[in-house]
């Protein structure tokens, strides 16, 4: 939804940023990777140290490499399937870095394990999300639906971590992770639901099994 709604309005912000990296010789695939390598870098060397206001701003100094890189594929027509590998792949690596950098924070030095379990929820539940999603289409389905898609999670989890940096009651986070978790569940039973619909009007013996 919010991918939606703000896509427009990134895409005219970013746009003179993006045509000038491409000006000087960068490629999307770098931005990629160099805002993918921020966003792990702030969330496992600010995040465990306890440093959550000022991970986030790093992280979210980074977090728009995911909107630039896109620009600037589409300022050069290179919409190729490379790209979107990459991307997809990489945005799994930043999600995960993430949530793994609050879990080891509220488990050591943040002494607060509900937080910590609930962060490593979020990041398994936000991983299932994205296979259920990948794995439909890998077999032919859709599956684009739900309510907690990746931008969602991104701007709720980064919001909130910060502002508890800034003095928040952390129960305030460990509420946002408990209701990031319940919308990732609901959105991964939306995505099977909306599968298994598609595969019962199939015709019989259309359907193949293929590995993970």
């Amino acid at each position: 939804m919010l991918n939606r709604h703000a896509r427009g309005f990134f895409t005219a912000l970013f746009s003179p940023f993006a045509r000038w990296l491409l000006k000087i010789g960068v490629s999307p695939d770098a931005v990629t990777v160099v805002g993918t390598l921020g966003v792990v870098v702030g969330s496992l060397v600010f995040y465990p140290l306890g440093q959550l206001f000022w991970g986030t701003l790093f992280i979210t100094a980074f977090i728009f490499s995911d909107v630039i890189d896109g620009i600037m594929a589409r300022m050069q027509h290179r919409g190729g399937r490379w790209g979107n590998f990459l991307d997809s792949t990489l945005d799994r690596v930043a999600d995960g870095s993430l949530f793994a950098g609050l879990a080891v924070w509220f488990f050591t030095g943040g002494a607060n394990p509900p937080i910590a379990i609930a962060a490593v929820v979020c990041l398994v539940l936000g991983m299932v999300v994205s296979y259920a999603r990948a794995k439909a289409e890998a077999l032919g389905f859709h599956a684009n639906v739900g309510i907690a898609e990746r931008a969602e999670r991104l701007v709720s989890v980064l919001v909130v971590t910060g502002l508890t940096g800034l003095g928040l009651p952390a129960v305030v986070l460990f509420a946002t992770l408990c209701l990031l978790a319940a919308a990732s569940l609901i959105t991964v039973i939306q995505r099977i639901v909306t599968v298994h619909r598609q595969s019962l009007a199939e015709p019989e013996g259309t359907a193949t099994e293929q590995p993970a």
